[in-house]
């Protein structure tokens, strides 16, 4: 018998083996400095890609004051205990019925973070019985969740829709024989690539199918559809979507996340949602603090107007620069290069040490082996300056990754690593 830790020691994972050379710079680095589009990164102020506060609220002084007054008159612990034993409020139900009311849904109910409370969804909504089929692409927590499912489940390829019925059709005939349903699931806004999950498809599939369809909309919640609620409303089927999740972590600069669907079914939840059952409940500051949030999303249209005027300059920027930005058809901008992991170290370390740009890096095993994925999120923060500054410093770093200055740079490490 082996110990338990040998596996570990022996093998660190595809990110860890690169610990020594990566960790406190590109990976765990310490952004200082308030939540804007330039921060300071070791010191030295630079251009941030990489923070999800799409529309700027993080730092705006009314914000800020809600979320002090409301620490100061409850403290970070209040109320003590989960919802159902002793932490509900008159509050939480408030910002439960004015998020229902905002995505147009009939009911929905708090969860104390995205990840965690998908995942508890995701084990509530089906038994061993039913069958769940999700996009192949679909965000860590939603693989997690679907790990917990003791029955079958598919996958269909990224946003195909002819994969997705086929799959179905799957599920289907192994439904008729369990007696189970089927629950398919997407996201509204893939947060690597920017594209928006093809909803008006999947809702189409439903005069043919028998199933209920599970959405995440982290990256759309206050950034798609004509009043902001989302990438549902975006597509014109927000009233087809079963059960719709979004975080407060992306465009509400805060912590906790929501549920929303029909009345039946957040009740349901609500006596079976295991994360929120056997947890401490949100606390107020958060609560308050939503509260604020979603007011100015619902009546400061021009936040995300002017989100969308940084969207279109740096999207289209890039593109006239020859840039490959992938399908990207939301405000994730990612930036495709070719090239190796060592090779994508000094490419990023060039981007933040000289041209003062910090944005965040993916590399395999999230992507393909020999890409390079430069993931940027616009803000409403952001400035014309900003962008064309970094459009300038993304030609240059592109020249040197061409040339082969970055393969000569990142040599010793790669020989390090037997890469």
């Amino acid at each position: 018998m082996r110990d338990l830790f040998d596996r570990i020691l022996e093998n660190k994972g595809p990110l860890g083996k690169w610990a020594s050379q990566a960790e406190g710079y590109f990976v765990f680095p310490k952004l200082e400095g308030s939540i804007s589009n330039r921060m300071k990164f070791q010191g030295k102020e630079v251009i941030t890609w990489s923070i999800n506060d799409y529309l700027g609220l993080a730092n705006l002084p009314e914000v800020k004051k809600i979320d002090g007054d409301a620490a100061a008159e409850y403290g970070a612990a209040y109320p003590m205990g989960a919802r159902m034993m002793s932490g509900h409020t008159d509050f939480h139900e408030q910002l439960e019925k004015e998020l229902a009311r905002f995505v147009k849904k009939q009911a929905s109910y708090l969860l104390n973070f995205g990840y965690q409370g998908f995942m508890s969804v995701i084990d509530a909504l089906v038994t061993k019985d039913d069958i769940i089929v999700y996009d192949v692409d679909a965000h860590a927590c939603i693989i997690d969740g679907v790990r917990l499912h003791m029955g079958k489940r598919f996958t269909f390829q990224h946003n195909d829709v002819a994969s997705l019925e086929k799959n179905l059709e799957r599920a289907t005939k192994l439904a008729d024989q369990t007696g189970g349903g089927i629950l398919v699931i997407s996201e509204g806004v893939f947060g690597m690539r920017g594209e928006q999950g093809k909803l008006k498809e999947i809702v189409a599939l439903k005069s043919k199918y028998n199933f209920r369809l599970l959405v995440d909309d982290a990256h759309g919640f206050g950034t798609l559809g004509k009043t902001g609620a989302g990438t549902g409303e975006e597509q014109g089927v927000q009233d087809d979507i079963d059960v719709y999740l979004a975080t407060f972590a992306k465009s509400m600069a805060s912590i906790g996340a929501f549920v929303a669907a029909d009345q039946e079914i957040i009740d349901y939840l609500k006596y079976n949602l295991r994360s929120q059952m056997f947890a401490k409940s949100l606390p107020m500051v958060y609560v308050k603090g939503a509260l604020k949030r979603l007011d100015m999303l619902r009546n400061m249209p021009e936040l995300k107007a002017k989100l969308w005027e940084n969207v279109n300059a740096l999207q289209n920027g890039l593109k006239n620069r020859g840039f490959d930005i992938g399908g990207t058809n939301s405000c994730v901008t990612p930036v495709y290069l070719n090239g190796s992991i060592p090779e994508a170290m000094a490419l990023v370390k060039d981007l933040r040490e000289n041209y003062g740009i910090f944005c965040s890096i993916v590399v395999y095993p999230v992507i393909p082996k020999g890409l390079i994925l430069l993931r940027m999120i616009p803000t409403a923060t952001h400035t014309m300056k900003d962008i064309e500054e970094t459009l300038d410093a993304f030609s240059a770093i592109r020249d040197r990754l061409e040339n082969g200055t970055y393969k000569k740079l990142s040599a010793a490490v790669a020989a390090a690593m037997g890469e």
